[in-house]
């Protein structure tokens, strides 16, 4: 998602999350017993708003990357529009209330804290090659089934040229969530 993104598509992104995130809840209480604890953690964002620059920066360098792909005549303009990353970090207050709706767990704690990108200590095209490797890592099957195998190097390649000018600038950090529960 990113800001350019329509409110009934941020909508449908917090909605199929809801409904994901509560089928997860109950599929895992049925795996355990009363009593039984689960600890999960996961990216998450500190705004309402899923397209603030924490949830979406990364994304939107992926989108220029395509973009700017798009004009040099490697992609076509209809495959950048239908294609969708399934990413969505949740609020603190979204979790609490869809745990709270499913009713199969109870929160015992709730951490939510601020991780580097990156080592910090190292330049800024080092922590670029390494921080697009773990991007790509996590994405390129998606990348490849919908624009095909043959651009991925030069997609990546760019991206990682624009991630390192981006973390040259700035001190970049996600929110991670650690949430533990206690099946009912």
């Amino acid at each position: 998602m990113a800001k350019t993104s329509p409110l009934d598509v941020l909508q449908a992104y917090g909605k199929q999350f809801q409904t994901d995130f509560t089928k997860f809840l109950q599929l895992r209480s049925k795996e355990l017993v009363h009593d039984g604890r689960m600890v999960i953690a996961f990216q998450s964002r500190s705004s309402l708003d899923p397209t603030n620059d924490e949830c979406s920066t990364l994304w939107e360098l992926l989108t220029m990357s395509l973009l700017e792909m798009l004009k040099e005549g490697l992609v076509q303009e209809s495959d950048i529009n239908s294609f969708n990353l399934p990413v969505y970090f949740p609020h603190g207050d979204e979790l609490r209330r869809i745990i709270e709706e499913d009713g199969s767990f109870s929160l015992e704690d709730m951490d939510i804290f601020e991780v580097d990108w990156d080592q910090h200590d190292i330049e800024s095209n080092i922590r670029g090659k390494k921080t697009t490797k773990s991007i790509r890592a996590v994405t390129e099957p998606l990348f490849t089934s919908h624009f095909g195998n043959s651009i991925m190097d030069m997609l990546f390649k760019k991206f990682g040229t624009k991630l390192a000018d981006h973390l040259a600038t700035k001190k970049t950090t996600h929110l991670c969530v650690v949430i533990s529960l206690i099946k009912k």
